[in-house]
Formats: structure tokens, sequence, C-alpha cells
């Protein structure tokens, strides 16, 4: 069979599948690798996958395409690989993928490249149903996807109604964009909405799948962690400052970054939701007093 029949068998793949040669240079990319990535495979091919790209970072935020990349491993000892990684999106958020690599090799057995598969992780969760049925009472940011300021007003009262009556804690998470006037002034309000979408692209692809991310207003949003530990909440809020730090946008040859600051609070049996979002809205602004780029919480 011809090349262009396993060409077309790869392209009706659900995963995302790329080769690579023994340089690392991008070989094939299929239409899953597209849909996943947002990248076009004639934006890829012929470049490195350690180009500025992909640009995989762990849990803990390390770049994987510097040091410890699953392919790169793969290409050098032959041995499979696989992991769960963040991918860097077209659009520049962050998305949880898992990974494996496996070597290429010629009719000798030298390894001559490798071949990574790749699939978002899966949420199983019905938020994003839920979202879509009760679209009509306008509960959802229409920029951002994620839910409005209404619709977080209803989380709210659902966690403090079954903290009351099960004891589930639950907490809260602000998070503010830092600078994000600055962002607005000098590149304009299109590009300032893109990072507002980047954002709550992090937000709405890597929170648990008991969690509920909202738009607050401008430039800060609302994360609403149910049944959550004091040490789960700061490691989440840690993760989401992590993970937007090392995002961006390609604009016009350049990288648009940013960062953002977060305040926490868990709930208490003392006060009401309304409170526990005050206390949460204070360790925000002490983020922000104290430098930005932070969280801070209040337990």
């Amino acid at each position: 069979m011809d090349e262009s029949f396993y060409k077309s068998l790869l392209d009706a793949m659900g995963d995302g599948v790329y080769f690579v040669d023994g340089d690392r240079r991008i070989t094939f990319w299929n239409k899953a690798a597209e849909r996943i990535s947002g990248f076009a495979a004639p934006e890829v091919l012929g470049k490195s996958c350690a180009d500025n790209l992909l640009r995989h970072v762990d849990e803990q935020g390390r770049e994987l395409c510097v040091e410890g990349c699953p392919l790169a491993a793969v290409v050098q000892d032959g041995s499979m690989r696989e992991a769960h990684v963040y991918m860097r999106h077209k659009s520049g958020h962050r998305i949880p993928v898992e990974v494996r690599a496996t070597a290429m090799r010629d009719g000798s057995g030298k390894v001559v490249g490798g071949v990574e598969i790749f699939r978002t992780t899966p949420r199983r969760s019905n938020i994003r149903e839920e979202i879509e049925k009760l679209r009509k009472e306008v509960l959802t940011d229409p920029l951002t996807g994620v839910g409005n300021r209404r619709y977080a007003q209803i989380r709210l009262r659902e966690c403090e109604k079954d903290f009351r009556k099960y004891g589930v804690p639950y907490g809260v998470l602000f998070l503010d964009i830092d600078h994000f006037k600055a962002v607005n002034d000098t590149w304009g309000h299109g590009v300032g909405d893109k990072v507002l979408c980047m954002v709550a692209g992090v937000l709405d692809r890597c929170l648990r799948n008991l969690d509920a991310a909202c738009r607050w207003g401008g430039e800060e949003f609302l994360i609403l962690c149910r049944n959550i530990t004091a040490e789960g909440l700061e490691t989440l809020a840690e993760r989401l400052r992590m993970l937007i730090e090392k995002s961006w946008l390609d604009h016009q040859g350049r990288q648009i970054r940013v960062t953002a600051s977060l305040g926490g609070a868990l709930s208490r049996r003392e006060e009401m939701a309304d409170q526990t979002v005050e206390r949460a809205d204070r360790q925000l602004y002490r983020s922000k007093d104290e430098g930005r780029n932070r969280v801070s919480m209040e337990i």
C-alpha cells in the first residue's frame, strides 16, 4: 500500500500523532494534532519540536523541551516514554494532555526518529454541558466562554448549601491579571481580549472536574472549588498561577506574556458565602500589594 493510504489512516485517528526525524524535525502532523493544538500542518512541518511551538511543561512548570522531553529521550535511547504534560495551544493557553513517545527504526533496527501520540486528558465533567444548557439564561461570559458573574453567584449558593447541609467544604479563589491596563494601552483592546481568553482557557481546561471558573468582571476571575482542603486549594492556586505565567500569545512576531495574582479562602462554619468571597478578595489585594504574580491564602 502506498504512503497516502497510511497518511489517511493516521488522519482518521482521534489522537494527535506526529513524527520527527533524528534531529527532532517534524515530518508528519495529523489532523487530530491540528485540532488539539491549533497548529496547522504547514505551520509545523520542517520545524523542530523544541522550537517555539508546543513547549510542554510538567506539573511543576518545568520546561520539558529544555530538559526531560519524552520524545528527545526516545530518539536518544529508543525506549518508550509516557507522560502527563501541559501543551501550549496556538491560542496561548495550556491544555493537559497524555503523551506516549516511541522510537522509529530503520530496517537494521537503528533509531532514526520518533513518534508522539497525544490526547487531551478527559475531564468526565458535566460542567460544560450544564453551562451550554443554561446559555439561554445568559450564564456565560460571551467573550471568554466561562461562566459570568451571575453563574458564579448561583454556584456559590450551591456550595454554601452543600456546606451547611452535608459539611462539604469549598474554597474561593480570586484571580486578577497583573498590569492588564498596560496590555490594553500597549497592544490595544483586541489583544487584551485575546489575553483574557488565554487566561480563561487555562482555567477552563486545567481545573478539577468539581470546580467552576467564572469571569467576575474586567480582568478578574472567580474560581469555586468544591470538596477541597486548605492544602489542595493552595496547590491548585499555585498551579494556575504557574500555568498562566508559562503561557503566551504570539502577536506580530512578539510574545505577549502576563502573570496573575491570586487570593484564596476556605469556607468556615460561622460565616456566609459572601464573607468567604470577601476574605478571598482581601487576599487577592494582599498578593498585589506584595509584588504580584503570587498566591495569598486565608484559611
